[in-house]
């Protein structure tokens, strides 16, 4: 049966991954994958993450399951994280997931199983497995306008005009901050004038908030959110503990559901059964890891400074690429960039200068333009503005 068996398409940052991998300059910079690096281009343990888990080997005495759901006291420690105590307890469904991406499958799930007719509003650009989940579930969707390409810059107009166009029960797909792949953020405003849209028409957000932190510090990131929780009856929520806590391989996520009270049940029961038809029982370390961090106050706060810390190395190096490119060219092209938030942000460039920075400069980007900020360091900074310099040029 296997001959019949269509091959999927590659992967677009794992060939990055594989061709930087595979160059012999010494000068290469990789841009292209999505984690965190320190000065020395490595993704350190944070302290704090390391001070729990040596606190759990000494302390834990079982390995056995925890529910299909997970832990409770993850979802309680995620949710104070997350929500900030706007939304009561008895309107929370919760459910620890295999990552963030396992968080979003497992919402799109719920989706399917609540209303199949739904249809998913997506940005565009946006995280290229948003699309291949929606569509590995069986869900339909429509793109909306996001970035002004050109002005690096939250396409507002184009954003709402399309999600007008989405009918009742219809999900809205948002990034709850440092939107991967463009760096470009909502502001308050854009996220009531969202709001208010949501509860017009009749449309259910599902945020997917993967970089707290990140952004503009933990709770301006998750203000956006927050402002919908506290006015809108349903919020689907996709989290990562990933990468706010350096847990990559751990695989830390969660999903949420705010619901009426009389619903509340069913969601949790639902989400429940999915885990078990899916993974049975969610991976519990990082979980576990997460919930120490997050309910000692003394790790908490180390933690807290060692990520903001990791957040105003992101913004230097922002800044410091768009002044090296206004030195390099003379002109503003890029300055967007120190004004976008997170780790990523998407250049405007053609898929043929994205292979000239790659062959020419040793300069590894995602095709579309996407670059990872955190993989710049202060030395590259110079070869990357003269190698974008190069490339604006041609």
């Amino acid at each position: 049966m296997f001959d019949r068996l269509p091959a999927p398409q590659p992967d677009g940052i794992l060939q990055v991954m594989a061709a930087f991998r595979a160059d012999p300059r010494d000068s290469k910079v990789d841009l292209g994958v999505g984690v965190y690096k320190d000065a020395d281009g490595n993704t350190p343990v944070m302290g704090a993450v390391k001070r729990a888990e040596a606190r759990l080997v000494e302390a834990q005495d079982t390995k056995t399951y925890t529910a299909l759901a997970g832990d409770p006291a993850f979802h309680q420690a995620m949710a104070a994280l997350l929500l900030g105590g706007v939304t009561p307890a008895a309107r929370l469904a919760a459910a620890a997931a295999t990552g963030g991406t396992g968080a979003v499958r497992l919402g799109l799930e719920l989706i399917r199983a609540a209303n199949p007719a739904a249809r998913l509003w997506i940005s565009r650009p946006t995280w290229p497995n948003h699309i291949t989940i929606a569509e590995a579930v069986g869900l339909a969707w429509s793109p909306y306008r996001y970035l002004d390409a050109e002005a690096g810059a939250l396409d507002r107009t184009g954003m709402m005009a399309d999600l007008e166009q989405a009918a009742a029960g219809d999900v809205v797909v948002l990034h709850g901050c440092c939107h991967n792949p463009t760096g470009v953020d909502p502001d308050l405003s854009d996220w009531a004038e969202i709001a208010a849209l949501c509860e017009r028409r009749g449309l259910i957000p599902m945020v997917d908030i993967a970089y707290q932190g990140f952004g503009e510090g933990l709770d301006a990131d998750a203000a956006g959110l927050r402002h919908l929780a506290s006015r809108l009856e349903r919020v689907i929520i996709a989290a990562s503990g990933a990468k706010n806590f350096g847990m990559y391989r751990e695989r830390v996520g969660i999903a949420m559901v705010i619901t009426p009270e009389a619903e509340r049940d069913v969601v949790q029961a639902t989400l429940a059964a999915l885990n078990r038809a899916s993974i049975s029982f969610p991976p519990d370390h990082g979980a576990r890891v997460v919930t120490t961090i997050l309910t000692d106050p003394a790790l908490k706060a180390d933690w807290a400074d060692e990520l903001e810390a990791m957040r105003q190395r992101i913004q230097r190096l922002r800044e410091g690429l768009a002044e090296a490119v206004r030195a390099e060219t003379g002109s503003d092209r890029m300055g967007f960039v120190a004004a976008q938030k997170g780790m990523f942000s998407t250049l405007p460039l053609t898929e043929a200068q994205i292979a000239a920075l790659r062959e020419d400069h040793g300069v590894y980007a995602v095709g579309g333009g996407r670059v990872n900020m955190a993989g710049l360091t202060e030395e590259s900074l110079p070869q990357v503005a003269r190698a974008l310099a190069a490339v604006l040029r041609s």
